[in-house]
């Protein structure tokens, strides 16, 4: 049996067949199509079990703890909480370095207001952003919603 159409028929149009997402001219031509063409019938057929298997499989739902990204014990707790204060302070640590290396050049004024001006926006467009969601926490309707 070929591997396509005989005909040179759009197989694509077999699948908008079976989802009814063709128009009445594209349904009619394919319904014409398949009472002429064995290989595209076979096809047609396959592709609507195929549906009908995928449509009718039930997929379970995992139980609510293994949605949660939170630590399960003691020691991975504290060794996330450590691990992001080290983060956080090695972070500032750093930034403040290059602050005080970028202040002490004395390079022209332009680039320290470069610097110092793009780091001062992201610091206050985080710092707006995080204001916004300390304040929506305590009224955050989906704060307990787990999935």
């Amino acid at each position: 049996m070929p591997e396509t159409c005989p005909y040179g028929f759009d197989e694509t149009l077999l699948s908008g067949a079976i989802d009814r997402e063709l128009v009445q001219a594209t349904e009619q031509k394919v319904r014409i199509h398949l009472e002429d063409c064995a290989f595209c019938r076979a096809q047609f057929d396959e592709l609507t079990q195929l549906r009908e298997v995928a449509m009718s499989t039930t997929i379970r739902q995992p139980p609510d703890d293994q949605w949660r990204e939170a630590p399960r014990g003691g020691i991975s707790r504290t060794g996330r909480t450590v691990g992001w204060l080290l983060a956080i302070m090695w972070l500032v640590i750093i930034t403040a370095f290059g602050l005080y290396q970028g202040w002490q050049n004395t390079d022209g004024a332009f680039e320290k207001f470069l610097g110092f001006g793009g780091l001062g926006a992201v610091t206050l467009l985080f710092a707006s952003v995080a204001l916004d969601r300390w304040r929506t926490a305590k009224t955050d309707p989906y704060r307990e919603v787990e999935k």
